[in-house]
C-alpha cells in the first residue's frame, strides 16, 4: 500500500487536546504500525471498524466541480479524537488507519484548466488511478471482516468502495445513497458523477437506492436511464418526502431497506444532501443534520451494512467557523455508525 500514510501515535498526540480529568476518544483508538500486510494486521486486530481518509479533489475537479473536499479528513480527525470517552462511546472498537496520499494527483490538477476538454480527460485518468488504490484498501479491510468508515474526498470514491467490497465478498453488493444526485451519469471517463453507473456496468453494484434526489438538479437523460433500470435502481425525491410530503419518511426508510438489505450493502452519505454543509454543490434546502443522523442509524442497524462513506464535504469553501461545524457533524455520523 504505497499510497497509505499511517496514522501514528505522534499524529494522535498532536491532535488531542490535553485537558485535566478528560478521557478523550482518541486516547483509546487502535492503530497499526506497518503498511505491509494490511489484511493480516487487521485480521488479528480486535476491532470492528476501520477508519481512513481520502483527501482529494480530483474526482470533483474532473466533474467540473469546485475543489475543497481534500480538506475534510484532517478537519474531521481533529474533532473526532477529542470527543469524550464514556459509557456511550467505544473507541477501542475502532482502528484509525490513516489516509491515502494523492498529493501528486492534487498537484497535477492544480495545473489543469477545467474549461479545456483535454485537461478534463487527464483528470479523469487520474481518478481511474485513484480507484485502484481505494479498491485495494477496501478489499483488504472487508476481507479482514472489519467495517470500513471512509471520509472523502469526492463521490468518485464510491466506485472503489463498491468494487473493493464486492471483490472481497466475491459477489456484487447493494448500496443506499443519501444524495441530491444519482451520480449515475454516462461512463465518459471517471469522475465524481458516475461512480455508481461504472460500478453497475461492471457488475460490482447489484441494487442501488438513491434517497432524496433534488428534482431541480436531475438530468432528464439520467432519469430516463434510472427509470429504465427500475428493477435494480430505485429512488425517491426530497420534494416528495419533505416538501409535498407525498411520501412518509419512515415508510420510505423501510422501502429502501427492503430494496438493498437482501445482501451486503454499503451506506453512502453525500454532504450535498445535508442543508447548510459546505460542499461543491452546497444546498440551502436539504435534509437536516439530525435527519441525516436518523437515516444513518436506521440503515446501519441492519446486519448487512458493510461500510460507511461520507463524502463531498468541503469545509474550506465556507467561513472558518464552518470548518469545525462540518467536522463535528461528520464525527457524529462516524460514532452513530459505530453505535447503531
Amino acid at each position: 500500500m504505497d499510497k497509505l500514510i499511517l496514522f501514528t501515535e505522534i499524529d494522535k498526540n498532536k491532535f488531542i487536546n490535553k485537558e485535566s480529568g478528560d478521557s478523550k476518544f482518541g486516547n483509546h483508538v487502535q492503530l497499526i504500525t506497518d503498511t505491509c500486510n494490511i489484511y493480516d494486521q487487521l485480521k488479528n486486530l480486535d476491532v470492528d471498524y476501520v477508519l481512513f481518509g481520502i483527501p482529494e479533489d480530483v474526482g470533483v475537479f474532473a466533474n467540473h466541480g469546485l475543489p475543497g473536499t481534500s480538506a475534510t479528513w484532517e478537519a474531521t480527525i481533529k474533532i473526532l479524537l477529542n470527543i469524550q470517552n464514556n459509557q456511550f462511546s467505544k473507541p477501542h472498537r475502532l482502528a484509525i488507519l490513516g489516509y491515502l496520499d494523492f498529493k501528486e494527483a492534487q498537484l497535477a490538477i492544480s495545473q489543469l484548466n477545467q474549461n479545456r476538454e483535454s485537461d478534463i480527460k487527464k483528470a479523469r485518468k487520474l481518478v481511474s488511478e485513484i480507484d485502484t488504490h481505494v479498491t485495494q484498501l477496501m478489499h483488504d479491510i472487508i476481507k479482514a471482516e472489519k467495517k470500513p468508515i471512509i471520509i472523502g474526498g469526492g463521490h468518485n470514491n464510491a466506485y472503489g468502495n463498491i468494487k473493493g467490497t464486492a471483490l472481497a465478498l466475491n459477489n456484487s453488493i447493494n448500496v443506499i445513497n443519501l444524495d441530491a444526485h444519482t451520480d449515475f451519469r454516462a461512463e465518459d471517463g471517471r469522475h465524481s458523477g458516475n461512480a455508481f453507473s461504472y460500478a453497475y456496468a461492471e457488475g460490482f453494484l447489484d441494487k442501488y437506492f438513491v434517497f432524496g434526489i433534488h428534482e431541480n438538479y436531475m438530468l432528464q437523460h439520467v432519469l430516463e436511464t434510472v427509470n429504465h433500470l427500475s428493477v435494480r435502481v430505485a429512488y425517491n425525491s426530497f420534494e416528495d418526502l419533505m416538501i409535498r410530503k407525498k411520501l412518509k419518511l419512515k415508510a420510505e426508510y423501510k422501502r429502501a431497506l427492503d430494496f438493498v438489505s437482501g445482501k451486503p450493502f454499503g451506506i453512502e452519505i453525500d454532504c450535498d444532501a445535508i442543508e447548510g454543509i459546505p460542499s461543491s454543490a452546497m444546498t440551502p434546502s436539504g435534509f437536516s443534520p439530525n435527519k441525516s443522523r436518523e437515516f444513518l442509524n436506521y440503515f446501519a442497524s441492519h446486519k448487512n451494512a458493510q461500510y460507511l462513506h461520507i463524502c463531498e464535504a468541503a469545509p474550506n469553501l465556507a467561513p472558518k467557523k464552518m470548518v469545525k461545524h462540518t467536522a463535528k457533524l461528520i464525527s457524529y455520523l462516524i460514532t452513530d455508525f459505530m453505535k447503531a
